[in-house]
């Protein structure tokens, strides 16, 4: 032995005896760093806002990453139409984000932000207007809207080619998705989602309910030149034909026309049983107070669509006993699997905030847009000291992938466009005068 203790493997045989004594030595330093292990992974598990490691969250880095500091709060932003004409329908949109991102809380210990709200102004030149802005601060991850269709044509590149997400409750156009049989729409961007149903479905639903349950053969449509009203109206004008109907008239109307008898005359040449308007106020307005005074419409069944079922609308005399197509927003027991919030306990929650109930339909549509985005930037986030970096193809990854999601409107499942949303669609008539009366009044419901 050296006089050190230690052994001269040299000029020593190690004895059985000593090899037993350095085996139980080994084994029991051995268990001792295994012990150690297994309490340091008890305590991380106790802190959830430390966040995953790099390698447990989504995302490749081919997009980028945006890094969120210390004390500094995720930024993402709301686009949504908060002034003019549609004011009605992005209000209630803008408060459903806030509402979600106070009950979701935290993402890894940082808070989330919508900074100022944007407005989209329901135009294609808002939208673009607003989404520069947005592009423009790279500290923005997402982005909840746009309100209208319209709006997102020009926001939806834009927000794509700067590698953020956009996730619309409202936007219904088919042309931002698909034609559902596998074929992208004309203003389809990668990194465009929406829990918003996609029109080829409202479309369907109302001609079925006109052609059957109205025993109605010839009827006709109004659009005023927008994604949303046009593609509605084509929509309808196809499923109608192809159950066997007759569209005897397909014209647009000018947003800011007041006088649209010329128009109603046109239409009334084709002697249609029903005309189908998917407008918004006011041209909605005129058409229904006008038409019922145009000879050979006096006895028209009148139509709408959800830009329509809206209490500023529906408390109008003209719009009394019309038929109104839209999402199914009889939501029952449906729970956000993210927050636990209910419709019920949604609405009872906005009207202590606001005073009054939402008075457009998409509010919830809203809401759950905004929990899926703020799960994806949750999977494709990891702490880095005292930062969080978050991956921005880790957020289109989680929500390209997302399936059997529940939220307040149903189960949200994206397809490969970016269709997320509950395809239910009831009618309703407006003998009420009231939006949320108006769901006691469904005489229809299509669910494909």
């Amino acid at each position: 032995m050296k006089s050190n203790g230690l052994i001269d493997f040299e000029r020593h045989t190690v004895t059985p005896r000593e090899g037993a004594f350095m085996k139980f030595k080994f084994l029991r330093l051995l268990g001792a760093l295994f012990a150690f292990a297994l309490v340091a992974a008890a305590c991380g598990s106790d802190d959830d806002s430390s966040g995953p490691a790099h390698g447990d969250s989504l995302g490749d880095g081919s997009l980028g990453t945006v890094t969120v500091e210390a004390g500094d709060d995720i930024q993402i932003r709301s686009l949504n139409a908060i002034t003019g004409d549609v004011a009605f329908l992005g209000i209630p949109n803008q408060r459903g984000v806030e509402q979600a991102i106070t009950d979701f809380g935290d993402i890894h210990g940082f808070s989330v932000t919508i900074g100022t709200g944007l407005d989209d102004l329901c135009s294609a030149d808002g939208g673009q207007a607003a989404a520069q802005t947005i592009v423009a601060d790279e500290s923005v991850v997402g982005v909840i809207g746009t309100s209208c269709s319209g709006a997102a044509t020009a926001a939806s590149p834009l927000i794509s080619a700067a590698g953020m997400v956009m996730i619309s409750p409202s936007n219904t156009s088919p042309s931002l998705t698909s034609d559902l049989a596998g074929t992208a729409g004309d203003n389809y961007h990668a990194g465009y989602y929406r829990t918003a149903h996609n029109d080829l479905f409202q479309g369907a639903a109302m001609a079925k309910f006109v052609y059957e349950d109205l025993g109605v053969s010839a009827a006709a449509a109004i659009h005023d030149g927008d994604p949303y009203t046009q593609g509605l109206a084509q929509a309808f004008a196809d499923a109608f034909e192809g159950l066997g109907g007759t569209i005897t008239g397909f014209t647009g109307v000018n947003k800011e026309d007041t006088d649209m008898v010329p128009v109603l005359t046109e239409i009334a040449a084709g002697s249609p049983g029903a005309l189908f308007f998917p407008i918004f106020q006011p041209a909605g307005d005129m058409v229904a107070d006008q038409a019922p005074g145009v000879s050979g419409l006096e006895g028209t069944i009148l139509l709408g669509a959800d830009g329509l079922q809206v209490q500023s609308f529906m408390e109008l005399s003209q719009a009394d006993g019309m038929y109104l197509s839209g999402p199914d927003l009889r939501y029952g027991s449906n729970t956000n699997q993210s927050t636990g919030a209910t419709a019920e306990k949604f609405l009872a929650d906005y009207e202590s905030n606001n005073g009054n109930a939402p008075e457009a339909p998409f509010w919830a549509h809203s809401y759950d847009a905004t929990t899926i985005l703020l799960e994806a930037i949750k999977a494709a986030s990891h702490v880095d000291g005292d930062d969080l970096v978050i991956d921005r193809a880790g957020v289109r990854e989680y929500l390209d992938n997302l399936s059997g999601y529940e939220g307040i409107i149903g189960t949200l499942s994206c397809d490969a466009f970016g269709d997320c949303g509950a395809a239910r669609i009831t009618v309703v008539q407006n003998n009420s005068a009231d939006f949320q009366g108006s769901l006691e009044n469904v005489v229809f419901e299509f669910a494909p």
